[in-house]
């Protein structure tokens, strides 16, 4: 299959999800698993539309690594979400962390309620990193950031925190997100 049918497909997968997900959240405002069973899927399907640089993957078979820092929100659903998949060759896979660095080795990282490391020292401390970072509500530095609109799972993205990390997100991602904080050349 090629790169651009797999985006297709990534595309109406996505597009299908946030009507699906979006409905399930509808239903039951009130059960906080069901939110992060819809993010836990978002993060798989973010995958398919950013590019990261060859240096992120230190080898043609290293792992493309989901990474959550702190507590874990998600449970088991993240593990099937990512169960199976692969982005570009590389077989995804879960970590959880209790600090990191640029040096981790994530490609996605969720950044939760830590004790080791809070959410601002742990996106400074990946910044410049190709790591797409994502945490909840507004963030300062994360690439992706969850929103609540109504009842349903929503997202913006920020494109300046995605260049310093040196990713490039596509434009069809762009245009599902509520937001989108251009890239102001900050460095």
């Amino acid at each position: 299959m090629s790169l651009a049918s797999h985006r297709a497909d990534g595309v109406a997968g996505l597009a299908l999800m946030l009507w699906t997900l979006g409905l399930a959240s509808t239903a039951r405002p009130q059960d906080r698993s069901i939110e992060y069973a819809v993010k836990a899927a978002y993060l798989e399907k973010f995958a398919p539309f950013v590019a990261w640089p060859p240096s992120a993957f230190p080898t043609v078979s290293s792992p493309f690594a989901v990474c959550v820092l702190g507590r874990d929100p998600f449970g088991a659903n993240l593990d099937q979400a990512v169960s199976g998949q692969s982005v570009s060759g590389h077989p995804m896979v879960v970590r959880r962390l209790d600090r990191v660095d640029g040096a981790s080795g994530c490609h996605i990282l969720y950044v939760g309620a830590s004790r080791s490391q809070s959410a601002p020292e742990a996106l400074r401390s990946v910044r410049g990193a190709p790591i797409l970072t994502v945490a909840d509500g507004a963030a300062d530095g994360a690439v992706i950031q969850f929103v609540l609109k109504g009842s349903r799972v929503r997202f913006d993205i920020d494109v300046g925190a995605a260049a310093a990390n040196r990713l490039t997100i596509s434009s069809k991602l762009l245009s599902l997100a509520t937001s989108v904080r251009p890239d102001t050349g900050r460095s």
